[in-house]
């Protein structure tokens, strides 16, 4: 199989279930001890369907590919064009589209009389504002096709309008996905589909701050229990109303006073270290599943398994300032892996593998001289992690807490 982009821990393993792997990647955008589980690693850029599929064809034509696969957002469309072009089973160009295109989705969901959600694609300050007076109450604008909560405003007045769309245009973006605001908390959905069977997993919640930034997340929800079987309904209509029939979806709803609203869905692994989470909690390896349940090894669940404990990934999300010092208790009740500097600078989730046996491992990304950004996009979340297991959810996020509580990133 070909694997795009992202983070590529799935193909960790892949060569002990005899599968070759070739990663396709951006040089200097993975970790490097990757390229033990993978035959070859070609480069180019991920997002460009066109030379990706160049770049396989003729590797295609001499030993044809199984599956070309990706868990990365911005290289979804160009995997689909790829499937696409070379007949291969697996999540076409339309499905990306329609789920990178968060209008799209809209639109497939009223199509099925799904999760109504009032909104409209404005390209404008003056059709914002006038949505928000249609609907009397606070709007949401995003990119149509944004991702890591970026450009994200909540609008509750007209001049609130006028200044989201102001920053979204000098951000170069020249439509906007205006939609109403879904009061209640964020809760998402890991599933895994084969020949357009749904198996909804994992459920998990997350903290969020005022940019709605997702900085910790922990499985199994408590928020969600009372609408379990509601969320994995919606989630097996949502996918079949988008045309997904194969791999990993990560889904994310409101839990709102009427019930919950999709908020957005992926065909991918989900982020956060969700894989992980999932893992330690439910005992499921979506990432395995990614490997076996297509090419017939392993076969997809007949349903969803029970929690068997919790997990939980907490961010360090130091105030903004250019870094003065870093130090970590001596008591910090964890593994703490720290990274030189410089050492995969820009790799999401650093060491991430490293921290897969660990009960309570942590990953400490800052030092000295570093510039710590606003938590305004999921891309702040760059000074480092914690990640444990628990005898429940509250368990696990208590034993992030405890790390957090033992490092400390100082700044001016």
């Amino acid at each position: 199989m070909a694997w795009v982009g992202g983070r590529p821990a799935p193909i960790a393993g892949a060569k002990e279930l005899d599968i070759d792997v070739v990663l396709v990647h951006e040089e200097g955008m993975y970790e490097p001890s990757i390229a033990a589980h993978c035959e070859r690693i070609v480069h180019a850029p991920i997002s460009d369907g066109p030379a990706v599929l160049a770049a396989l064809a003729p590797l295609h034509e001499q030993r044809p590919f199984d599956r070309v696969l990706t868990t990365s957002e911005p290289a979804g469309v160009c995997v689909g064009h790829v499937v696409d072009a070379l007949g291969l089973p697996g999540v076409g160009e339309r499905t990306a589209r329609t789920l990178k295109d968060k209008a799209l989705t809209r639109a497939a969901l009223d199509r099925h009389g799904l999760s109504p959600v009032r909104h409209r694609v404005v390209r404008g300050a003056d059709e914002a504002a006038a949505f928000h007076r249609e609907l009397a109450g606070p709007i949401v604008m995003k990119p149509v096709d944004g991702a890591a909560s970026r450009h994200i405003h909540l609008v509750r007045d007209v001049d609130a309008a006028a200044r989201a769309w102001r920053e979204m245009t000098d951000s170069g973006l020249s439509a906007a996905l205006a939609e109403e605001y879904l009061e209640g908390p964020v809760v998402s959905v890991e599933s895994f589909s084969h020949h357009g069977r749904h198996l909804p997993i994992g459920c998990s919640e997350y903290q969020v701050n005022s940019k709605h930034v997702e900085w910790a997340v922990s499985t199994p929800s408590r928020v969600a229990a009372a609408h379990l079987d509601e969320l994995r309904d919606l989630t097996v209509r949502l996918l079949d109303a988008v045309g997904l029939t194969e791999g990993p979806s990560h889904s994310e709803f409101v839990l709102t006073p009427a019930g919950p609203r999709v908020l957005e869905s992926h065909a991918r692994l989900g982020g956060h270290a969700l894989p992980e989470l999932v893992r330690r909690a439910y005992g499921a390896d979506l990432a395995r599943m990614m490997l076996t349940v297509p090419l017939g090894i392993e076969e997809l669940p007949a349903g969803p398994p029970a929690p068997r404990g919790g997990a939980a990934i907490r961010f360090f999300v130091p105030p903004p300032g250019v870094v003065r010092e870093v130090t970590v208790d001596g008591d910090v009740p964890a593994v703490v892996k720290r990274l030189a500097p410089g050492e995969l600078e820009g790799v999401y989730l650093p060491l991430l593998a490293e921290l897969t046996a660990l009960e309570t491992g942590a990953v400490l990304a800052r030092n000295p001289g570093d510039v710590v950004p606003a938590l305004d996009t999921l891309a702040a979340c760059s000074s480092g992690y914690a990640l444990s297991s628990g005898l429940d959810a509250a368990d696990a996020e208590a034993r992030c807490l405890a790390v957090e509580q033992g490092i400390h990133i100082r700044v001016d």
